[in-house]
């Protein structure tokens, strides 16, 4: 059974354009690359900005924190679409890295292990670079992928809804100094070409996305130069920014230093990887369920979580924040039909390219939040609608089937929601009273004084930081609640969509690995 095959049975492969294997001419296939990279640029800016700032990196290396984050993002992308699972899926820079990078700042920076923003990142680097090696271990020893026999569409759906319901309420939507006529201008464009005039005209339908940020990114500069917008209106782009840095930029390994380690910051920042292999499988069903091809099997979850370990570590090695699959460019697929492997790798490689160029990074930063955030909210509503696709498969006038799914929805929402009161894991430990609740035991008579004091502090932050990350990410947390829900609640197979899931999940055989193409003589064999 192929993907190709099982085209039918799933609902998204009648608007697909363009399939995975399909390789559009040259010229149209650069564009659609390039529009899929603008589906990602504001999560791809937003995290190495955060980290700056947090960090108090000085402005003038920003241009190159930034190309670096474009850089990583293209060969990590190459190197998934063509060595590792190989889903059109663009990947960059993870949000559920995001919450212990930030705690691992706050304590460099604190004091905590020495000092300024190089020594933040060179311990963030230590960190990430070890967490992926696990992450590397899990995915080609196979473990990631025994997950899959567990996983069914109860478990499924809420995952990949809670993958879009995890950005309702981001900064570039919800802002107080919201512009919402920018906002629904690109929204309105969006929908306008992607959902009313698709049929008018083949580039309404190809290229929605590009069309709507293009106009409003103009209509936008217009006004800010003519002084309609101020430099304080969240509209305003700063054309003057364009040119205030390099041309080119000295982009190499270890460009801020060599990484260090410390066994606290690797706990944590493992706590995130785990979350994003979470996401990332989330992302590998959602991509499968749109383009019409098969559910992944174990053996093509496992070389995309391995390889996405392995550019963790070429990120950590680069300087930047980890690596994962984005889910913004999923969305795209579902909104142009275009889910071209091809495609994805042109756009990855363009990215590569201008990743080095100063001005691109500064002119990709001009995009005003309302243009990204009407983005976002055609993006993940999307994203949501392939969730709640996947419970086609299942019993629906089951109870259990509509407890677990509604019980996941709720705790991947509320959860981090709760989460959010807390600014960093150091101020959840103290909220929880970490410290207060160790210390008896450090105190104990056989301990205190001891090598194991550090031991226990060391795992007892861990086990709180992990809470904290894991309990900041939405799809992590509904998808955990999800899993053990639908393992334990008795249930038939068939109720479960388990015997529906796999019918529609392909051989393993099916998939072809790099060395199954190419070294190992099987190039004649269909491609995975």
């Amino acid at each position: 059974m192929t993907g190709e095959d099982t085209a039918g049975g799933n609902a998204g492969a009648d608007d697909i354009e363009y399939g995975i294997d399909d390789r559009p001419p040259l010229g149209e296939s650069t564009v659609l690359g390039v529009q899929h990279y603008l589906t990602m640029v504001g999560a791809n800016i937003a995290v190495p900005l955060i980290l700056a700032s947090a960090m108090g990196m000085p402005d003038e290396l920003l241009p190159q924190f930034i190309g670096t984050f474009f850089v990583v993002s293209g060969i990590a992308t190459l190197a998934q679409t063509t060595f590792g699972n190989r889903y059109p899926i663009v990947q960059g820079a993870p949000f559920s890295m995001l919450a212990p990078a930030l705690a691992i700042i706050g304590v460099v920076t604190a004091g905590g292990a020495g000092g300024d923003w190089q020594a933040a990142l060179v311990q963030l680097q230590g960190a990430i670079i070890l967490a992926a090696v696990v992450q590397v271990a899990m995915g080609y020893f196979g473990l990631v992928g025994k997950l899959q026999r567990y996983l069914s569409p109860v478990a499924i759906a809420p995952t990949i809804a809670l993958i879009g319901l995890a950005l309702f309420d981001a900064d570039q939507i919800t802002s107080p100094e919201q512009s919402w006529w920018l906002l629904g201008l690109t929204l309105g464009l969006i929908l306008l070409f992607s959902q009313y005039l698709d049929l008018k005209h083949r580039a309404f339908r190809l290229y929605p996305v590009i069309l709507a940020i293009g106009i409003s990114w103009i209509v936008a500069a217009v006004l800010s130069a003519t002084g309609v917008l101020g430099s304080g209106h969240p509209g305003f782009v700063p054309l003057g920014d364009v040119t205030n840095t390099s041309l080119v930029l000295p982009i190499r390994p270890f460009q801020w230093g060599s990484p260090e380690v410390t066994t606290a910051f690797v706990v944590g920042m493992f706590a995130g990887v785990l979350a994003s292999i979470v996401e990332s499988i989330g992302d590998y069903y959602a991509v499968a369920n749109l383009t019409g091809a098969a559910a992944p099997s174990e053996k093509r979850i496992n070389h995309g979580i391995g390889m996405e370990g392995l550019m963790n570590v070429f990120s950590g090695i680069m300087g930047t924040g980890g690596s994962t699959s984005y889910s913004e460019n999923i969305g795209a697929i579902g909104l142009t039909g275009v889910a071209s492997r091809y495609v994805v790798q042109l756009g990855a490689v363009i990215m590569l390219v201008v990743g080095f160029i100063g001005y691109f990074g500064q002119l990709i930063a001009t995009i005003p939040d309302p243009i990204i955030g009407g983005l976002f909210i055609a993006m993940f509503a999307q994203i949501v609608a392939v969730g709640i696709g996947n419970l086609k498969h299942v019993d629906l006038d089951s109870s259990r089937n509509v407890f677990v799914v509604g019980f996941a929805l709720f705790v991947g929402l509320a959860i981090p929601s709760y989460m959010g009161n807390f600014e960093s894991t150091i101020t959840f430990r103290e909220a929880v009273g970490l410290a207060g609740a160790i210390d008896p035991l450090l105190s104990a008579d056989v301990i205190a004084g001891t090598v194991l004091v550090p031991v226990i502090e060391s795992a007892a932050i861990a086990v709180v930081d992990t809470i904290y990350i894991i309990g900041s990410t939405g799809m992590a947390i509904g998808g955990l609640a999800a899993l053990v829900l639908d393992n334990t609640i008795p249930g038939t197979r068939t109720e479960r969509g388990l015997a529906e899931l796999d019918r529609l999940t392909e051989d393993e055989t099916e998939f072809n690995t790099f060395w199954d193409r190419w070294i190992g003589g099987s190039e004649s064999q269909a491609e995975g």
